[in-house]
């Protein structure tokens, strides 16, 4: 074997190399480009599924808060009846009474009168006896309000039966005064109606 021929076989022998390397890449390029095809098409399936079942959940949700929202609507009318037509049986109730027994009503509502009314004239001092007996704890500044006097004393015992100062989140004096009121009205309408039925 001649130069010339060894150097043919060496270019043909190259040229197989680059061949082979060419086939082997091209293969390589077309499996790659399969296996993308394939990851597409599952992203894309896997998405699809994602919405449907999305959309399943927000319908079932739906479905389901409708349910509950009829059953509330349902449950709040019931209730809504009930608490109004106990009012009117209520209301019948006491106009039967007034028209049966109207000394003993009169009797009892100038009682009530009587005794909020002076309850309300005198809820400072009234606040302040509970606060001294130590009955009412500390007041807003941490202070025990049983060590307080005068004015001080009166307004904390207020303030403490209105459930603290306003600027604690209480309602304040005002609403302690609504407190004092109220208990003596009751303990008023208790007497005047014990006195009623015992005169009865």
């Amino acid at each position: 074997m001649g130069f010339f021929d060894f150097i043919s076989d060496a270019v043909s022998g190259a040229l197989d190399i680059v061949g082979d390397v060419a086939n082997g890449a091209a293969d390589i390029a077309g499996d790659v480009v399969g296996f993308a095809g394939d990851a597409v098409g599952g992203a894309f399936n896997i998405a699809s599924d994602a919405a449907v079942g999305a959309v399943d959940i927000v319908s079932d949700v739906a479905s389901g808060a409708a349910g509950i929202a009829g059953g509330v609507a349902s449950f709040t009318g019931e209730l809504v009846g009930d608490v109004a037509s106990g009012a009117i049986d209520l209301m019948s109730d006491a106009v039967d009474a007034v028209v049966e027994n109207p000394g003993k009503t009169l009797l009892i509502a100038a009682g009530t009168v009587a005794t909020g009314g002076l309850a309300l004239a005198t809820a400072p001092t009234i606040a302040a006896v509970a606060g001294s007996a130590g009955l009412l704890g500390a007041a807003s500044t941490g202070t025990a309000i049983s060590t307080l006097s005068g004015a001080a004393l009166a307004n904390a015992s207020l303030a403490a039966l209105g459930g603290g100062a306003v600027a604690a989140g209480g309602g304040g004096m005002a609403v302690g005064t609504v407190v004092v009121t109220s208990a003596g009205a009751i303990v008023g309408a208790g007497v005047s109606g014990g006195i009623a039925k015992a005169t009865s």
